[in-house]
């Protein structure tokens, strides 16, 4: 580690980096939204179609698991979380944002990779809609990260 504080975000390159991304298919029809921001987001930084790697779960409860595994194959330079947590009536929202949020953080700091975390946790459906350049975000963060800790293992 060379002491120096790299900042990426002008020329921001995902050229050569490898990224896996997990969907809840709940709430697909915000999931897919942000899904596609991300997706956009990763090639207009360079990431090619093939150093994307898309994996859909049932929930968000399902999500961090399922990272759990891609960050265990050692193939990606970071992973990304996509999906939509709607208030309903009942703690269940609570207990599914809390535990999904806790679940990925374990992975990303067990596991040494950046996973960037766009399950948006929302009141109701403006809120979701409003916030879906969250996708686009999520893909900046992950190539960022990966680039970040890139720099510091050298």
């Amino acid at each position: 580690m060379s002491g120096v504080t790299t900042t990426f975000s002008e020329g921001l390159s995902g050229a050569n980096l490898r990224i896996g991304i997990v969907q809840a298919r709940f709430n697909a029809h915000i999931g897919d939204k942000l899904r596609d921001a991300c997706m956009a987001e990763l090639k207009a930084l360079g990431v090619a179609d093939d150093d994307i790697e898309m994996v859909t779960v049932p929930g968000a409860l399902e999500v961090p698991l399922a990272l759990k595994v891609l960050a265990a194959s050692d193939e990606f330079d970071a992973l990304v979380a996509i999906g939509c947590v709607i208030r309903g009536q009942t703690y269940h929202f609570e207990l599914v944002c809390n535990e999904s949020a806790r679940g990925i953080t374990m992975v990303q700091l067990d596991h040494g990779l950046p996973i960037a975390n766009a399950i948006l946790t929302v009141e109701n459906e403006a809120q979701a809609q409003a916030r879906l350049s969250k996708g686009m975000e999520a893909a900046r963060v992950a190539v960022e990260m990966a680039l970040t800790l890139e720099d510091l293992s050298e």
